[in-house]
């Protein structure tokens, strides 16, 4: 800023040549910078005034807009900010194929005590052991007088036992908001579904983890809030699920066997409608796993996936359906049967005797196990390998569940010609229930591979072929023929044309080897339609004994076939298979003219 002169020389001079006093110029110019500064310091005050003002103006809105809102808003409980990661508790439902809840989440509260904070420690820890009695009162009360300055009381409690909590009046106990993992429907599916536990815990959430089945199979996916809440729909029929396990433990306890399998898949896509494993569980209270003894006694064993048993006599239709294949036979042609077959130190017996000789249909329907020995021969071990390949029955199901590695089956080290004799009738090689459901789908559905799933599918691709549609064609009456006039007549079912293999196996020793007098696997394998199979049904019981008669009957003709008949009975109506009026095999049209 320039500063005028109070005495500016020129006007000094001019103002002495004329005659006038200077000093009223000095006067004049102190007046001017007074008002000038008073001018500055007014504009300067002002503007500071109206700074402030528009400052108190926009701390009044600020605090209106935020009363508004908060006014507006639900009220809600103040949260205390954590560090570290947070705990995602949400997770997404499990449902059948149409639509039915399996596994849900239920939002309940957990208990907790902070001893530094409860009044009366003995009379909470007294009247908690009235409320939980899994709970020791005594252990309560060390714990409530200790040094901890925080504990678990309980992980999960139902509105009820809160309230009663509630009522004990202790500001020590304190509750928690907890999401956990609910299966409306009890021990239903409880093998497939699994169950799921607890991960990292929290106050106020926890993390919900699957631990078996499709729960840990699909952990991550039912987990992830990409997926926007979408259930995972399973292939389960929770209608026609509920029917086969009724029927099941009906057809275990009748039959008096330990345990049971059941699977029922469609022919043709692989998906499995109903999977049954008995004993079994409930995925709400899932049991501990067995530390010690045969896994296989434990009701988290899976059976129709994990359990690898010999099954028998269900294996022969794979060696005549391979001979067919490689034209060797037909269903005519006459197979030798006279026993016992005598391969070095070995025999092979049949249950009857069936004379010398056979037809290959007949092998099939009385079950000879001579006669599927000799087809062997004619198939060879090389090629007899390479087709049970082709059925998967050397691997592992690629089924979506956790267990299904497990399920692997046990085959020969070596594979001389005996090896080869005995596979044919279902003995020397072991597999699981669903491995043979998925081979049986796979011959009868046309001759096309099926891979067993449990996820809901909108279109299947055929895999590849196994056998030709003629074969297939062939092997559908084979079975048939079976239920008709052959071992598996129990399993006729009127109007639904069923057809099937049984299959009765020794059961091998634990240890020791050698195999039990009095023990069998009894499993019968069936399809129905047989003319146009849309389902597999296989059943499966260890160590059944029918005793209806004078003598304790094993064979699966007398145990697994009755249970197999009775789910068929109940679920073809389900599944909405209308029965049919199967034409009798002479029947035919006569025109008649006058």
């Amino acid at each position: 800023m320039t500063r005028i002169p109070l005495r500016p020389l020129a006007r000094i001079l001019s103002a002495r040549e004329k005659g006038e006093n200077p000093d009223a110029i000095e006067r004049e110019n102190v007046r001017l910078r007074h008002e000038a500064m008073r001018d500055r310091a007014r504009l300067r005050a002002e503007s500071r005034l109206l700074i402030l003002g528009m400052a108190f103006l926009a701390a009044f809105v600020t605090v209106g807009f935020r009363m508004g809102v908060l006014a507006a808003t639900e009220p809600a409980e103040p949260q205390s900010a954590a560090t570290g990661a947070s705990i995602i508790a949400q997770r997404a439902d499990i449902t059948d194929r149409h639509g039915r809840i399996l596994a849900t989440n239920l939002v309940t509260h957990s208990l907790y005590a902070q001893p530094q904070l409860m009044v009366d420690p003995a009379r909470a820890a007294a009247e908690l052991a009235a409320i939980f009695p899994d709970l020791d009162a005594e252990r309560l009360k060390k714990d409530f007088s200790g040094p901890r300055k925080f504990l678990w009381v309980k992980k999960k409690i139902s509105p009820e036992q809160m309230q009663l909590v509630h009522e004990i009046g202790d500001p020590g106990l304190l509750f928690g908001p907890r999401e956990m993992r609910l299966y409306p429907n009890g021990a239903i599916a409880a093998h497939i579904l699994g169950g799921a536990g607890f991960g990292r815990e929290g106050v106020h959430s926890a993390e919900v983890v699957g631990t078996a089945g499709v729960e840990k199979t699909f952990d991550n996916w039912l987990r992830d809030p990409a997926n926007g809440g979408a259930p995972l729909q399973l292939s389960l029929d929770l209608t026609i699920q509920s029917a086969v396990e009724d029927v099941l433990y009906g057809g275990m306890k009748l039959m008096n066997a330990k345990g049971a399998a059941a699977i029922l898949m469609d022919a043709r896509t692989g998906e499995v409608v109903a999977m049954a494993s008995l004993p079994d569980f409930d995925p709400n209270t899932r049991p501990a796993p067995l530390l010690k003894g045969d896994p296989s006694d434990s009701p988290l064993f899976n059976r129709a996936v994990q359990g690898v048993y010999e099954l028998g006599s269900t294996f022969k239709i794979f060696a005549v359906a391979q001979a067919m294949e490689l034209g060797l036979v037909n269903a005519q042609t006459m197979v030798e049967t006279k026993g016992p077959m005598v391969w070095g130190r070995f025999k092979i017996r049949d249950f009857h005797n069936y004379g010398p000789q056979l037809s290959v249909a007949d092998v099939i329907v009385k079950s000879s196990n001579i006669g599927t020995a000799h087809i062997a021969q004619m198939i060879g071990g090389v090629r007899q390998q390479e087709f049970l390949q082709k059925l998967g029955m050397f691997d592992p199901t690629s089924i979506e569940l956790v267990e299904a590695p497990t399920g692997k089956p046990l085959k020969p080290v070596k594979w001389p010609e005996i090896t080869t004799l005995t596979v044919s009738y279902g003995h020397g090689i072991a597999a699981s229930p669903l491995h043979l459901a998925a081979a049986y789908a796979s011959l009868a559905n046309g001759g096309t591979r099926v891979t067993p799933t449990i996820l809901k599918r909108a279109s299947v691709e055929p895999g590849p072929r196994v056998v030709s549609e003629n074969t297939s064609a062939v092997v559908r009456g084979l079975l048939r023929q079976v239920v008709q006039r052959g071992t598996a007549s129990f399993g006729e079912v009127p109007g639904y044309a069923v057809g099937g293999k049984t299959g009765t196996a020794d059961k091998p020793k634990p240890t020791g080897g050698g195999y039990y007098k009095d023990k069998v696997i009894a499993t019968f394998a069936s399809v129905f339609p047989a003319h146009d199979p849309k389902y597999v049904l296989v059943v499966s019981l260890d160590e059944p004994v029918e005793t209806s008669g004078t003598e304790p009957r094993r064979t699966a003709g007398w145990t697994a076939v009755p249970v197999a008949a009775e789910i068929i009975r109940r679920a073809a109506p389900l599944l909405g298979l209308r029965p049919e009026v199967e034409p009798a095999a002479d029947a035919a049209v006569t025109l008649v003219r006058n």
